[in-house]
């Protein structure tokens, strides 16, 4: 018993250290300093640095019925043009609003409070869910992602 648990052990020894690093490679060409190592920067690939969504979930849109009515921040609502209804986000907040299912993405402003259905995020212009290419389907799967710059989002320590 005692030779085998001796095997055992000597086998695992001889199983971790086969897979060890021994230090750098000295075989390896090294650039010099006024030169820059043109295979590592060749190989080398931009990382893209993926963010946190704001918000995802379904979206809907608002039209006709109240084009040229009066929205939560005074303005009257213009179907045509690149706003949106949140519930609360700050009036003012731009936000990049990409449909799920086609990766369009489009900015919008919020200007209005709603949307007023359930279980939705945002309620869109006509004009930019049609951007968005889902004004035949009504509802949408999307990602809210806040625009940095003079938002009001970012002065009241949203990001």
């Amino acid at each position: 018993m005692r030779r085998v648990l001796t095997q055992v052990v000597a086998t695992l020894a001889v199983l971790t250290t086969m897979g060890a690093a021994h230090g750098p490679n000295t075989m390896e060409k090294t650039s010099k300093p006024d030169q820059p190592n043109q295979t590592a920067s060749a190989t080398l690939k931009p990382t893209v640095k993926k963010t946190k969504a704001y918000e995802v979930g379904p979206a809907s849109w608002y039209g006709k019925f109240f084009h040229g009515k009066q929205t939560a921040s005074g303005e009257t609502y213009n179907m045509y043009e690149m706003t949106a209804a949140h519930p609360d986000l700050p009036l003012g907040t731009r936000l990049k609003v990409t449909n799920l299912k086609n990766d369009k993405s489009v900015v919008v402003r919020v200007n209005d409070r709603g949307p007023m259905v359930p279980g939705r995020i945002i309620d869109l212009s006509y004009g930019a869910a049609q951007e968005l290419g889902f004004t035949a389907k009504g509802v949408q799967r999307v990602r809210l992602d806040i625009v940095p710059g003079d938002s009001p989002a970012m002065s009241a320590g949203l990001r």
